[in-house]
């Protein structure tokens, strides 16, 4: 495991012991911690020859990992894991071409668009800023409404944002901008935007946790989070701009050339199942089942019609050229874990 993040090797030791009648399966995962458990619990009950053990790290580290072992593959399965990360496997040969059962129930935008068929959402979440109204009103920020309010001067040093190389919430902001305003004028405005920035972090959730414990005026996070922070009491506003947000998809993959791929499978059909779902829904207001999504109250209604035309092809074609860029731009306000 050489070159693996601390927590993700950490999380690789944890599955439970189990009988010995269980085929162990690595499954990558940049899921939430919290989400683990429950997951791998149902996992095992839908599945009883199967016990998950758990790699998770960020959706960079993941993506990275993925092509590094293209020759020699460590996972049997990819479960919440970017779609943007699994084009480029699939577009690599590094995907099992398997339809799960089922999956013509799912709503069309979570279906891989593309013969042979290798990989399947499982829900969708998008970028939004975490606004402290404590901070804020010490320091008379005025809530933003679009993404250009976040270039004004009182937030200079009060914004924290994700590393896109390390996050994938930080990556769909990144080519979001680029998308929607153009390369010229999207590369412009991060050059701005980056005069507030205090530091990049290495994961989706660690802005607004950091935001929501008053360290910032603003943190770029993602929505789910961003309703934990706030159901939870934090003093925050959940901003989605008018200008439209970022999103991407999580799914779900059998990785090619390992040896339980029937069982892998049988996983990958429980992943597409309703039962599922409404277990990701408890995590994310947007899944890839129609009609088992139920919100906690203090999600943003408005959320989803604010979400961008995105290409998910173009984002995972561009993604080394993308993330070049911005390195040589804005490397060095990244912190490290």
């Amino acid at each position: 495991m050489a070159g693996i993040p601390a927590a993700l090797a950490a999380l690789a030791l944890a599955a439970p012991a189990t009988g010995a009648e269980r085929t162990p399966l690595v499954a990558y995962t940049a899921l939430e911690p919290e989400q683990l458990d429950p997951i791998r619990r149902a996992v095992e009950a839908a599945v009883p020859e199967a016990e998950i053990a758990w790699l998770r790290a960020s959706t960079g580290f993941i993506t990275d990992r993925v092509l590094a072992e293209r020759d020699a593959p460590q996972a049997d399965l990819l479960l919440g894991v970017a779609a943007t990360s699994l084009l480029q496997f699939e577009s690599a040969g590094l995907l099992d071409p398997y339809r799960p059962a089922g999956v013509e129930a799912l709503r069309p935008f979570f279906r891989d668009p593309t013969p042979p068929y290798s990989w399947t959402g499982m829900d969708a979440y998008l970028g939004v800023i975490c606004f402290n109204v404590e901070v804020a009103g010490r320091h008379r920020i005025t809530r933003p409404s679009f993404w250009r309010d976040l270039l004004g001067p009182a937030l200079r040093g009060r914004i924290v944002m994700p590393d896109p190389a390390a996050s994938g919430t930080g990556y769909l902001l990144v080519a979001a901008w680029l998308q929607t305003l153009g390369e010229e004028a999207g590369w412009a405005y991060m050059d701005a935007l980056h005069e507030n920035v205090d530091a990049y972090l290495p994961s989706g959730s660690e802005p607004c946790r950091a935001t929501a414990a008053g360290t910032y005026a603003a943190g770029l996070s993602f929505d789910m989070r961003a309703a934990a922070e706030k159901a939870g009491g934090a003093p925050i506003d959940i901003v989605v701009p008018v200008d439209g947000t970022g999103w991407e998809t999580e799914g779900f993959a059998v990785v090619a050339g390992r040896p339980h791929l029937a069982l892998a499978r049988r996983v990958a059909d429980w992943a597409a199942s309703r039962e599922a779902n409404a277990l990701y829904a408890r995590s994310f207001a947007i899944v890839a089942y129609p009609g088992v999504s139920n919100p906690d109250p203090v999600y943003p209604l408005h959320a989803e019609a604010r979400m961008i035309r995105s290409d998910p092809a173009w984002m995972a074609r561009n993604r080394a050229r993308i993330l070049a860029e911005w390195a040589r731009r804005y490397g060095a306000k990244v912190r490290a874990r």
